[in-house]
This record gives structure tokens, C-alpha cells and sequence, in this order.
């Protein structure tokens, strides 16, 4: 715009700049022959691109043809070994390089400690001091860092080319598995200042976000820049391998935080080149990380590690039947190289799983049991034990040791992330509640105290049934999402009844002055009070004028209102918010739940290897061995009775292995392309959308796909996407209209366009084409 008066072009306000820029109608063609200063140009809008990865010399290697590659390497990790990748006899690749049987740190000269404090100054740096002033400034707006900001916004454009990118770009090592662990450790941390400082929560809370944002970036990049095998165990490396937050700290700082030998570690219950380690993936568990755990990197080692393809030896708080004799390293299992009767896979997470659920359900079966068979009437048939509640009892000792391992093996705070973890907790407390009371009333001949321990064990029947719903739909939102609920109703039920505990004893009070009337007990007014609480009955209201014939109905009446009303308006509220904001992460939380399941499942103790009850047995009888003989025998003897007690167990699974752990190569076993559930396809019209994709394109087919690349970076893209845009619906109008499909010529007779696309046409069709145009 231009004044007439010849005076300097006035500079347009903020909407007539927004109008114009936001005018898609205009182009360049539209303004052909004015004067460049009467008109705006609008710049054409950026063309689509596939994500390139820049290499250190700024050159662009990501190409089409390279992310098929990319994609043929991914699915070449989930092929059985080939026969040049050799196993050693246990079945692991790379096979061991010394013959002794505890594999060395191999990554016990990184710098952890140096990298922990590093990322947080570049954190705390990046938010909250990104200036002088504490501000990012742009040209239209003005942006405070001490705001909060969500995970959300945190990926928006703007954020990810200010923070975002660089961090990842600084961060990422190729030689250095424990970034993102570091940054893991540094979202802990943050989330722990935010819960006692207050004024800097939302600043924390982003910090921790930040954290997470760029460990999932830096997981990423380390999936796409390693392949083949050796890719998939570096990304094993950066989730499983154990660090210590100390490692390789300076003098000074570790005399400091010199701690004694832990206790487990000097009675010989823990491996003791595993104090104070915790691998990445516990980190993120513990931080409840689950957009980190999201990611299709860090899922696709949760799924081999749960399959059992990657195996490794884990952390552990406490070891109940130690044998510390072997130590591997984390590696890829090939089931052809290892013996039949290989016992560590009974603590595969898969097989853990699919034990525990028949487990369970023996111990469904025998409770079941126990309570249609048990005494009815109090005398002579309670002070005994009848053959089923003996068995009974037997398994469920077994039952609740393999629980309290559990607890041990990765400590309290990963255990209770399980989804049936406080259901099993509830049984062991009534387990054990019962079997005190039955072994007192047996003690003393008391009748009636032996019935008063089945009726405790009666209020098993509550947990039982719902867990095996658990356990067989544990990816069920209704479950996940129950779980949640159940802990929001049951801090709401505690605060309800400490914050109207004060009517209870008011009404108590007034019940015991008023003179020739009922003195009310406290059950008496608390059960009104509930009737009340949940809408079922008004007798509470009808008869505390008999407390106090104006205090006693005020009191009442103001409860019904703040409880019946009001308190369980906002319970409703707040479980509706609760479910919500679940079922809006789905994917998320699923997957969560599918890596702590992944995480506990993977066990170090030898007391897992042992079914129920012979894991009691196996206490009593080798931990007083392990004291006498060397490691090395125990061993022996320890995997020996592993053996024959599970020798059907390990042959099927070693069976199974052999033919289904990992995918078939096609030059190998070609898969089955048709079974009987599928079959009835190939009947109908549709048969053929699967089976074109069944076999690879032949050379010839591939060669002329190889200008792919040109679509999205040839020459005439250089022009701007606009005219691309413009150049390809001329072409699609010029065929139409010309009633020739596909044959929109260009300069140059040896390229064609199909659709808009470039393609090559053989020696053939040059020459008729040159011949036509002749």
C-alpha cells in the first residue's frame, strides 16, 4: 500500500497484515505486470517433506529409499538369527567373550554423575533463564518461561525449534547409552522439588516435562541411526542396563556420600555390583513417564523383553534364594543354541504371566473348595483341618511368598504401579489374618474361634474373583481406569469421615444429657448417619429429636445436606474427571501398565523358578545349603531341582520357542499365506488386497521406482509448492482432456508423468513417442 502524496509506503497494521498474509487466493500469477511495490507477495507455504536426519557436515541423508530401508531393518529384528550371527551353548548373542560366568560392566567408565548435573543446568538454563530477563521474545508476541507449560505445548513448533531441537541436538551421543537415563533421573528430581517448593511448581512441573520430552527425542534418534541386530541391543542398552547415579564421581563428592555396605549385600541376598543401580526403564516407571514409555522405541524393547527375546539380569532390592553365580549381560536369545531344559526361561515375563494366571486359578479353585466343604455349626468339625482347607492352606503359603518376593525383588513403589497389586495385597493380609486365628483357636480348642477364622477368610471371596478378571483383561480400560477410581474413592471415604466425625461425637454427646430419653451408642448413630449418607433410610432424622429436640435435628439435617448432597456430588465429579482424563491417554496408560507388567516380570531371585508350594520347600531346604557349599555348587544343585520339579514346563516352552519367539525369514520357513480361518477370502473379490502385498516387488518393478526421491526433492520443486501444486492438476486436466490417461509428456521424452508423478519410460516408448510427435 502506497500513500498518493508519494510519501514512503505506510506500514500496515497488525489485522491488514494478518488479512493479506492469510489470503490463500493470492499467488504470484496474480499480480503478473504490476510493480513489485503496489502489490505483497505471499510466500509460498513450505512443500512436504519426509523427515531427513542432518548429518555433522549439514547434509541431507534421509531419503525415501532409505527409510524402506530403515523399515526392512526393523522387521529384520524380529527374524530369527541368521546363521552367520553364531550364539554361544546358553543361547545368547553375542555369544560371551571370556569364559567365566559373570559378564563384566560394559559400561562402568561412563561419566553418569558429570552427565546428571549437566543436563540440569541445561534444563534449569533453558527453563526458566533464557535470558536476562527471563523472557523469550518474537516479533509479535511476548512469551514468560516461568509459565506453565504442558507436554502439549511443550511440542508445538515454536517450543521445539527454541528448546526442544538443540537440547536433543547437544544431548544425543551415539557412545553414551545413559542420557536418557540421566534425563530420567533429572525428571525425578524436579518432580520432587515441585511437591515442597511451592512458587516454583509450575516451572518444575515444566522442567520435569521437558525432561521426558527430550529423553522419548533422544530414544528415538538412537532407534533410527543403529539397525539390525546390533541396533536392537544399543536400545537395550539405553532402557536395561543398570547405572549408578555416582558412577564416576569425583573424590571429594563420593567420600561425602560414602554410605556402608548395605546389609543384603554383606549376608550374600544381593548381587553386590548391582548397589544403588536402577536401569532407565525403572526410572520411568517410577516417574510415572508414560508418554515416554509410549514411544514406539522404547515399546518395541518392552515387547521383545516381555517375549523374551532380549534377555539380561536385573536389579534387585532383596533376593530370598540368591544364586549370584551367573551374571549375563544383556543380549538376544536364540532358542536353537540353547539346552531344552533351560530354567531361566521360566522367569521370561511372558511364561511368568502365563504361569501365574493357572497359579491363580488353583488357588480359585482350592479356596472354592475350601468354602462349600467347610463346617457349618460350631463343635468338633472346626478343630480339625479337612483335606481340602490342609491343601489349601499349603498352596496359599507357597501363593503369598511368591507375593512378598515380588514386593522385594523391585521394591514397594514399582510393585504397587502393577494393576492387581492392591488386590493381591488385600488377600495377604486376610491370608495371613485367617491363618493366625485358625492356628490360635486349634491352640487353644476353641470352637468358635476356628469358625471366626473361616469367616475372615470368607471376605477373601471380594478379591479373588475381580482379580482374575485382572489378570485375564489387563489391558481393559474399564480395569485401568477402576484401579484409579478406586484410589480417589477411597482418600475421598477417609476424608469424609474425618471431616464428619465431628457430627458423630456431637450427637453422641447430646444423646448421653438428655434426661428420660434412649442413650444412643455410637454405632447406633453412626449407622443412621451412613443410611443417610447413601440415601437409603431417614430414620436418623426422625429420631435425633430425641438427642436434642432442636440440636439433634439440626445436626442431622445439616449433614444430610453437606453429605448426601454436596459430598457425594463432588465424589461423582471427581471420578468422572478421573475416568476422563484416562480414557483420553488410553494408548498411554495401556502401555504403561504393559511396561511395569514387562519390568516386574523380569526376576534375578531363584525362588521365582520354584512353582507354589515347592517354593517353600526350596526355602527351607537350600538357603541353609547356600551357606555351606561354594557358589559354583549351589548352583549345580540349585538348577538341578529347577529342572526336574519344571522338566514338562521347560520342554513346552523350549518347543514352542524353537518355532514361534521370533519370525521365520522367508528364505528359511516361508509363512503360511492361507488357514482355514482365512480361506474363505480368496472365494470373494477381495482376496487379492492381501495377496499383492504377501511377496516382494520384483528388481524390474523397483527400477522404475527410482525417482521416488525426485517427488518430494526434484527441480521443478524448487519453484515452490504453489506452482508443483498448480503444475500437477494442469497435467491431470491436460490428460483428462486430451483422453489419453497418463500420457502428459515433458521436454524430455524418456519422462512421463503418471498422476503428477515423474516416470521412466523405456527405450521403446521414446522412440514411439518421438516418431508421434514427427
Amino acid at each position: 500500500m502506497q500513500k498518493t502524496n508519494g510519501s514512503p509506503a505506510a506500514r500496515p497494521t497488525f489485522l491488514e497484515d494478518a488479512r493479506i498474509n492469510s489470503d490463500p487466493a493470492r499467488s504470484e500469477s496474480d499480480y503478473d505486470g504490476a510493480s513489485p511495490g503496489a502489490h505483497i507477495t505471499v510466500e509460498a507455504p513450505p512443500r512436504p517433506a519426509l523427515s531427513r536426519r542432518t548429518t555433522v557436515r549439514g547434509e541431507s541423508v534421509k531419503s525415501i529409499s532409505e527409510a524402506l530401508r530403515l523399515a526392512r531393518s526393523r522387521e529384520e529384528q524380529e527374524t530369527l538369527l541368521g546363521e552367520h550371527e553364531l550364539a554361544d551353548d546358553d543361547g545368547c548373542y553375542p555369544p560371551r567373550s571370556m569364559d567365566g560366568p559373570r559378564a563384566p560392566n560394559p559400561h562402568q567408565s561412563l561419566p553418569i554423575y558429570t552427565t546428571i548435573h549437566k543436563i540440569r543446568r541445561l534444563i534449569i538454563a533453558s527453563i526458566g533463564r533464557l535470558s536476562q530477563y527471563g523472557l523469550i521474545t518474537n516479533e509479535a508476541n511476548v512469551v514468560h518461561i516461568d509459565d506453565p507449560y504442558s507436554l502439549e505445548q511443550l511440542k508445538s513448533p515454536r517450543m521445539n525449534v527454541a528448546v526442544i531441537r538443540p537440547l536433543v541436538e547437544h544431548l544425543y551421543d551415539p557412545d553414551d547409552v545413559s542420557i536418557v537415563y540421566c534425563l530420567l533421573v533429572n525428571r525425578v528430581q524436579f518432580l520432587r522439588e515441585q511437591s515442597y517448593q511451592a512458587h516454583h511448581q509450575t516451572v518444575n512441573i515444566t522442567r520435569a516435562n521437558v525432561c521426558e520430552l527430550i529423553a522419548a527425542r533422544v530414544l528415538r534418534r538412537y532407534d533410527e541411526d543403529h539397525e539390525g541386530r546390533e541396533g536392537l541391543l544399543m536400545l537395550a542398552n539405553v532402557l536395561v542396563a543398570g547405572f549408578e547415579p555416582f558412577q564416576n564421581a569425583p573424590l571429594e563428592v563420593m567420600n561425602l556420600n560414602r554410605t556402608d555396605i548395605h546389609w543384603t549385600i554383606r549376608w550374600g541376598l544381593t548381587r553386590p555390583e548391582y548397589q544403588r543401580m536402577l536401569t532407565a526403564l525403572e526410572v520411568a516407571i517410577v516417574s510415572e513417564s508414560k508418554n515416554f514409555l509410549s514411544t514406539s522405541a522404547c515399546q518395541k524393547i518392552v515387547e521383545n523383553v516381555y517375549r523374551g527375546r532380549i534377555i539380561y539380569t536385573p536389579t534387585s532390592f532383596l533376593d530370598f534364594l540368591p544364586d549370584h553365580y551367573k551374571n549375563r549381560g544383556i543380549s538376544l536369545y536364540d532358542p536353537r543354541k540353547a539346552p531344552y531344559l533351560n530354567q531361566y526361561r521360566l522367569i521370561v515375563p511372558r511364561t511368568r504371566n502365563i504361569l501365574e494366571v493357572f497359579q491363580f486359578i488353583v488357588l480359585l479353585v482350592l479356596y472354592m473348595l475350601v468354602m462349600v466343604y467347610k463346617a457349618h455349626t460350631i463343635g468338633p468339625s472346626h478343630l480339625k483341618f479337612t483335606i481340602y482347607e490342609l491343601v489349601f492352606t499349603i498352596y496359599a503359603i507357597g501363593w503369598v511368598l511368591d507375593e512378598i518376593a515380588s514386593v522385594c525383588e523391585h521394591g514397594w513403589t514399582v510393585h504397587t504401579e502393577n494393576l492387581w497389586s492392591f488386590l493381591d495385597i488385600t488377600f495377604v493380609v486376610i491370608f495371613w489374618t485367617y491363618f493366625g486365628i485358625r492356628v490360635h483357636g486349634l491352640a487353644t480348642n476353641d470352637g468358635s474361634t476356628s469358625k471366626l477364622a473361616l469367616d475372615v477368610l470368607s471376605m477373601a471371596a471380594p478379591i479373588l474373583l475381580p482379580r482374575l478378571a485382572f489378570c485375564l483383561m489387563s489391558e481393559n480400560m474399564l480395569f485401568i481406569s477402576l484401579r484409579a477410581m478406586m484410589a480417589d474413592f477411597t482418600f475421598l471415604t477417609l476424608l469424609a469421615v474425618w471431616c464428619f466425625g465431628g457430627f458423630l461425637i456431637a450427637m453422641r454427646w447430646l444423646s448421653e444429657t438428655q434426661d428420660g430419653y434412649i442413650e444412643h451408642s455410637v454405632l447406633t448413630i453412626a449407622k443412621w448417619m451412613l443410611w443417610i449418607w447413601f440415601g437409603l433410610d431417614g430414620t436418623g432424622i426422625q429420631r435425633s429429636a430425641e438427642m436434642h429436640w432442636l440440636l439433634g435435628p439440626t445436626l442431622m439435617i445439616t449433614f444430610a445436606f453437606l453429605g448426601n448432597t454436596l459430598f457425594l456430588t463432588i465424589l461423582v465429579a471427581m471420578l468422572s474427571n478421573t475416568y476422563t482424563n484416562l480414557a483420553q491417554n488410553a494408548t498411554a496408560e495401556i502401555q504403561f501398565r504393559r511396561a511395569v507388567l514387562t519390568f516386574e516380570g523380569v526376576k534375578s531371585d531363584a525362588i521365582f523358578a520354584y512353582r507354589p508350594p515347592f517354593n517353600v520347600l526350596a526355602l527351607l531346604i537350600l538357603l541353609p545349603l547356600k551357606w555351606v557349599l561354594s557358589p559354583r555348587w549351589f548352583h549345580k544343585v540349585n538348577i538341578t531341582a529347577v529342572r526336574v520339579l519344571n522338566a514338562p514346563i521347560l520342554l513346552i516352552v523350549s518347543i514352542y520357542e524353537r518355532r514361534y519367539l521370533w519370525r521365520r525369514n522367508r528364505l528359511l520357513s516361508p509363512p503360511r499365506k492361507h488357514t482355514w480361518l482365512t480361506m474363505w477370502e480368496h472365494f470373494g473379490a477381495h482376496g487379492d488386497l492381501q495377496a499383492v502385498f504377501e511377496t516382494e516387488p520384483p528388481q524390474s518393478v523397483i527400477d522404475e521406482m527410482d525417482d521416488i526421491d525426485d517427488v518430494l526433492g526434484g527441480e521443478e520443486w524448487d519453484q515452490g509448492f504453489v506452482n508443483a501444486l498448480r503444475a500437477r492438476r494442469d497435467s491431470r486436466a491436460t490428460s483428462v482432456a486430451s483422453g489419453v490417461w497418463g500420457r502428459n509428456m515433458s521436454r524430455d521424452p524418456g519422462i512421463r508423468r503418471l498422476n503428477g508423478f515423474r516416470r521412466r519410460s523405456t527405450r521403446e516408448e521414446v522412440f514411439t513417442g518421438s516418431v508421434a510427435e514427427v
